[in-house]
């Protein structure tokens, strides 16, 4: 089988960056508004403390 040497593994193809499977959630850069009030209302908290 001389075709054999040319062909790669299936570890290989698996690896390679264009093969893998989306990570769900790993892209989001959305927030709820609800999310950036608690941030920035311990972000003034944290503040108001440092004074």
């Amino acid at each position: 089988m001389a075709n054999q040497r040319n062909q790669v593994s299936k570890a290989d193809v698996q690896s390679t960056e264009l093969n893998k499977l989306p990570v769900e959630g790993e892209n989001d850069t959305e927030f709820s508004a609800e999310e950036a009030a608690e941030v920035f209302s311990e972000n003034q908290n944290a503040n108001n403390n440092q004074q």
